[in-house]
């Protein structure tokens, strides 16, 4: 054993010793994951949120969270002489003084849309597998939590260059709180210290930006991470894979590597979009002017379906009588605030109220196919289509433009399209699925054919049997010396561990060749 080996030998027993960390390392390197690729989507997001923090720290090294006018004597030409707020000027600074300031904000604002997309993605998986039922129903209200968490701050981080379109986008904010009836007003008045635009809401963002709201997602990833490591993964149906079983590679070394290559890679590809495609552009907008209004603005991605909503919701006021105090809820209401409210209550509540329908209580560590559940899959697609027309929606300038035609005809289309393509949806997804249960080959692998040209020029076509056979799969180098470290099969799923309905189980014969770990669920 050479030097750095009882060195490092001698500090394990030292944190061994007093921490009692080799029962907990052991069990943690053995950890099994599975091997799907949709399995990544929710390290995508996480390995975004990295990304954010070290860009984030950068910027607020540089960024001023103040609303205090000053006059611009920057090195960006056109805005020189402006009045302009310190947060704005700042930003400029960042963009054209600080060295790779540019690039850094870039990589920070795609990284941001990347880790909610990677969460709205990661969520459909969720879904569509019935991946959230029980013991998962903790999780999946902690990850929908890290949604509305993150498009939050994902808002707040895109309000703080205080430029032309943010400073609408707070604008429009400040009306969506004053329409919260009864203590709208007052909740305004409190969040933005004043009547808008006051000076105190971007200080107040900062703070929130950089402080509370990322140590709060930090801890729901903690916990969200927690917990699944304790419940261990879900897995699709496969050969050996059951409902007591996990099948997959071991943390160490096979799925760290991976892990850690995909971080890369992930770095690698936001990198380049912040290199390389530019995004917002805050010098082209100019500081917010309070009566500045400019054409095909729109938010980002993830709010462009509470934007189309707002676009779409018709003029209508509820109005209550003197015998309710005569309070008026304005329009804004609707859109802005009762519909997230039911969009995330909906969210938080699907796992019980599917239990409610199907009176299903069991234990689920098997994830669904979509095609098997044609009333979940149909019920999800016409829910996604819905805000996919409110996406549109948020762009209806730019569609009216686009289209040579008048701003109403568009909303009124979309309008339609709002309640008539979800129903159309859903119910083509529904008979699809419908007719796919009905043929018993449906999802079996195609077997390749070969054209081959005989002497006499006539083609016939012949079937390749390289998917006729069951695929061998073969132990990998690390396996087979793991293996071989723990005892042969000591992880392997005994007889006595399988689930007496586990007929997959007994009709694999799952045993320690195969290529692949396994470890009992409990």
């Amino acid at each position: 054993m050479s030097t750095l080996e009882e060195r490092a030998v001698g500090a394990a027993d030292f944190a061994d010793e007093r921490l009692g960390v080799a029962k907990f390392a052991r069990s943690s390197f053995n950890k099994i994951f599975p091997d799907h690729w949709s399995f990544m989507l929710g390290e995508i997001a996480m390995y975004s949120f990295v990304i954010l923090i070290f860009t984030g720290v950068f910027l607020t090294l540089f960024y001023v969270p103040s609303q205090h006018l000053i006059t611009y004597h920057g090195s960006y030409a056109p805005l020189r002489g402006q009045k302009m707020s310190e947060a704005y000027a700042s930003t400029l600074n960042i963009s054209f003084n600080v060295r790779a300031g540019l690039v850094m904000r870039q990589i920070h604002h795609w990284a941001a849309d990347v880790f909610i997309a990677a969460i709205v993605v990661h969520l459909l998986r969720i879904f569509f597998t019935g991946s959230y039922r029980k013991p998962r129903e903790l999780n999946w209200i902690i990850g929908s939590s890290l949604l509305i968490l993150a498009i939050v701050n994902g808002f707040i981080g895109y309000s703080l260059p205080d430029d032309l379109i943010s400073g609408t986008g707070i604008r429009i904010a400040f009306s969506i709180i004053l329409s919260i009836p009864v203590i709208g007003s007052y909740l305004a008045f409190f969040v933005f210290g004043s009547n808008f635009p006051g000076t105190s809401i971007i200080p107040r963002f900062f703070i929130i930006h950089v402080l509370i709201l990322p140590a709060i997602i930090a801890a729901l990833i903690g916990a969200h991470l927690a917990i699944m490591w304790h419940q261990k993964h879900t897995q699709y149906p496969g050969r050996g894979r059951t409902n007591r079983n996990v099948v997959g590679i071991p943390f160490w070394p096979a799925y760290a590597l991976q892990a850690g290559g995909f971080f890369f890679i992930t770095s690698a590809v936001i990198a380049a979009l912040g290199g390389f495609v530019q995004i917002n552009p805050i010098w082209l907008y100019g500081p917010y002017i309070p009566y500045k209004v400019s054409y095909a603005v729109q938010p980002d991605w993830y709010m462009g379906w509470l934007d189309g909503a707002l676009r779409l919701m018709p003029s209508w006021e509820a109005v209550f009588g003197p015998t309710y105090g005569g309070h008026m809820i304005p329009n804004v209401f609707f859109p802005a605030v009762l519909l997230p409210g039911v969009t995330f209550g909906l969210l938080f509540a699907w796992p019980w109220i599917e239990k409610r329908f199907t009176k299903d209580d069991r234990e689920h560590n098997i994830c669904d196919r979509p095609r098997e559940h044609p009333v979940r899959t149909s019920v999800g697609v016409g829910i996604l289509m819905f805000y996919i027309v409110l996406f549109l929606a948020s762009a209806t300038d730019v569609l009216a433009n686009t289209f040579q035609t008048s701003l109403n005809l568009v909303l009124w289309t979309l309008r339609i399209m709002l309640f008539v393509l979800p129903l159309v949806a859903g119910l083509v997804t529904y008979l699809l699925l419908r007719e796919m249960a009905a043929i018993p080959t449906i999802g079996d692998p195609k077997i390749p054919v070969e054209i081959r040209r005989d002497f006499d020029g006539s083609f016939t076509l012949a079937e390749l049997s390289i998917h006729g056979e069951e695929e061998e799969i073969r132990e990998l180098p690390e396996e087979v010396a793991y293996r071989s470290l723990v005892g042969g099969n000591g992880h392997s799923m005994s007889s006595q561990d399988a689930a007496p309905g586990d007929s997959s189980a007994e009709a694999s014969g799952i045993e320690d060749d195969h290529g692949v770990f396994e470890v009992p669920r409990d």
